[in-house]
């Protein structure tokens, strides 16, 4: 592995290239600093067939990072678990809670499934990582802990509920990120950005340091139901942090997706399953 490369791998999105299984989920593969990360895992159809077509050997997993509890991002965890020879999960306490979604006035569970949340508690003490609390995984590869949430248009992209009734809202407490130190650059990794990708990228910055840049953003945006003000809006403030890559993944949305590319023409990479970028 070469350490002075980060390479992150689109294991599962809605999107894919040519021959690979597509779902509505995402997991990205991260090689940085001699480290093995697998953030999020999908629902879990999608992991194995795409890690295997891009030549990854998910065996070889030293930790994997939930973004978050909800399903599509935590369907693959325990056979991940089970790969692997000696893994950490790293997780917010909150991602193992029950939750639930409603649409057209159906309710449906979105939380992890059983599988998963089990898979996740048998882990020998010390590999089983729930915490709310920033973590650092090597020199240059850290973990949000939880998001604040700063301003009052960034929403959590919902309905989502607590409980089946439905009657208690979730605010996604459990969402975090993962940031990565480069040389020109921290790159953040989100998976729904439910707590909003501006409150992120400030707390990001916040734990690194005011004189850091923010070099990447790749992920879920979750701005599909967003309004144009909360658009314009998210426009606005990246255009203040001046990232040289953007890679909307998952639920960002074709309107926000839109309009980032018209805001950067040149940074804007929309990402798929099968992708793999290199930052040196």
């Amino acid at each position: 592995m070469d350490k002075e490369r980060v390479i992150i791998s689109i294991l599962a999105d809605n999107r894919t290239a040519d021959g690979f299984v597509r779902e509505h989920g995402l997991a990205l593969w991260i090689e940085a600093d001699g480290m093995r990360l697998l953030f999020d895992t999908g629902q879990g159809g999608a992991l194995i067939p795409n890690a295997e077509k891009m030549g990854i050997h998910l065996s070889l997993t030293n930790a994997v990072i939930l973004s978050h509890g909800h399903y599509d991002h935590t369907g693959g965890v325990a056979h991940v678990l089970s790969l692997a020879r000696y893994p950490h999960l790293f997780c917010h306490p909150e991602a193992l809670r029950e939750r639930y979604s409603i649409r057209d006035g159906t309710v449906r569970s979105i939380g992890m499934q059983g599988d998963a949340r089990a898979a996740a508690e048998s882990l020998p003490t010390g590999r089983f990582c729930p915490s709310a609390e920033p973590f650092q995984l090597s020199r240059t590869v850290g973990i949000t802990g939880h998001i604040p949430r700063n301003n009052g248009i960034e929403d959590t992209g919902g309905p989502f509920y607590l409980d089946p009734a439905p009657v208690r809202s979730d605010l996604l407490e459990d969402d975090m990120a993962l940031w990565i130190r480069t040389p020109e650059g921290i790159v953040v990794c989100v998976g729904c950005a439910h707590a909003g990708i501006v409150n992120t990228l400030h707390h990001v910055i916040s734990l690194t340091g005011p004189d850091e840049r923010i070099r990447a953003v790749i992920g879920g945006l979750h701005l599909m139901n967003a309004s144009d003000e909360r658009i314009a809006y998210t426009v606005s403030a990246l255009q203040s942090f001046a990232p040289e890559l953007i890679v909307p993944c998952h639920c960002s949305g074709e309107r926000a997706i839109a309009a980032l590319t018209d805001a950067f023409p040149h940074a804007v990479r929309i990402g798929y399953a099968g992708l793999r970028i290199v930052l040196k």
